[in-house]
């Protein structure tokens, strides 16, 4: 058998991805006619370096290459969508975080939280601590603690359960069917 050039190799490995490529930046770019641009230009990309791809997650390879040509673009044509932090929300706006008694109530919101999750079954608070505090992964969770992935999702299905019972005990409100 022939071997396969390296045009048609990398259609063989691109190409499948070019929906899920396309429908990432179209999400980054907010813009149908610049989504399509910027996965041409990726995809150029992608084929001018395609000798320094060693196989592994094409996916995940693509998707990286559309991401990063994505964030150039952006760079280009929109530095200020860069520059706008996730906390500058117009929501915010209306919140006078100089206000002494919101303040005292966030941070007595924060202690009670706190409070509460040191209060869970060590099986329960070390799933929640490690998913909701340090944003790990599933798989992560499950190999850090040695549980299967299935336990982690049920131990902390039943974490944040108990977390909203000790929580509403707290402020005293009552629960139903929480257990």
């Amino acid at each position: 058998m022939p071997e396969q050039s390296s045009a048609s190799r990398f259609e063989d490995v691109a190409l499948p991805h070019l929906p899920a490529a396309y429908n990432l930046a179209r999400w980054l770019v907010r813009n149908d006619q610049d989504a399509e641009d910027v996965v041409q230009e990726a995809y150029l990309r992608a084929f001018k370096f395609f000798g320094g791809y060693r196989g592994g997650d094409s996916r995940t390879w693509l998707l990286t290459i559309v991401r990063n040509t994505c964030y150039s673009w952006l760079q280009r044509s929109r530095s200020r969508e860069l520059t706008d932090s996730i906390d500058d929300t117009h929501e915010d706006a209306t919140i006078d975080f100089a206000n002494p008694e919101l303040q005292l109530v966030q941070d007595v919101n924060s202690q009670m939280v706190r409070e509460s999750l040191a209060e869970l079954p060590l099986e329960f608070r070390e799933v929640m601590v490690m998913r909701e505090l340090e944003e790990l992964s599933y798989k992560e969770i499950s190999t850090i603690a040695d549980l299967p992935i299935g336990t982690v999702m049920s131990r902390l299905a039943r974490g944040r359960k108990r977390l909203h019972t000790l929580l509403a005990t707290r402020i005293g409100v009552e629960t139903k069917g929480v257990s």
